[in-house]
């Protein structure tokens, strides 16, 4: 049985589980990353279709995800006596910092201005000049048989027709307004020149 699978024989099992991993077969219902062994991880009991089951999360996840549930984890003291855990502080100010730096993440589709002259528009391959609007828009890569988007950087004029491929994962539709809501750093007249170099219509 996979160590995140329900246990439907037991009863009464506490709503949190502090512990070392005993394998490095769970993954973190958080950050979808294995768990390696020894590493300590917290489970969050939950019903499952099987009966009762802990989903298994780091830490430093379960702060950022259900940081209530950790806060009752940590009250409750639920670990094994000898088990070295992260102090509480340490791991809202990891989550205080995480929150942080989401927040400075720019979401395509943005503005910017290009910082130099190195880059080059992923759809025409010529160079984007430096101070010259440059739109950031996603595109589908396949990565180990699965999918993922990830940005690119094109000229606006080269937007549309980027926008048409079948690799793009940026809707045509809202575009506009995307932009103005993700494009930080970038003043509105500056974004709205941006889009006007776009010409979509």
């Amino acid at each position: 049985m996979a160590e995140d699978a329900p246990h439907p024989d037991e009863e009464d099992l506490p709503p949190f589980k502090i512990e070392k991993a005993r394998s490095g077969r769970s993954k973190c219902k958080g950050c979808r990353r294995p768990i390696q062994k020894d590493k300590v991880r917290i489970g969050i009991l939950i019903e499952g279709p099987f009966g009762p089951g802990y989903l298994w999360n780091h830490l430093g996840c379960a702060m950022r995800h259900r940081p209530d549930d950790v806060e009752q984890a940590y009250a409750d003291e639920i670990w094994e006596e000898g088990l070295e855990v992260p102090s509480l502080e340490s791991l809202r100010e990891e989550a205080s910092k995480a929150e942080e730096k989401k927040k400075e993440k720019k979401e395509p589709p943005y503005v910017e201005i290009a910082p130099t002259g190195r880059s080059k528009c992923k759809h025409c391959g010529e160079a984007v000049e430096k101070g010259a609007f440059r739109i950031a828009i996603l595109r589908n890569v396949e990565f180990y048989g699965q999918v993922r988007s990830g940005p690119i950087n094109v000229h606006p004029a080269c937007v549309a027709k980027e926008l048409e491929a079948d690799d793009c994962a940026t809707e045509r539709d809202g575009i506009e307004d995307e932009l103005r809501e993700n494009s930080k750093g970038v003043d509105a007249a500056q974004i709205d020149a941006a889009i006007g170099e776009m010409a979509l219509d």
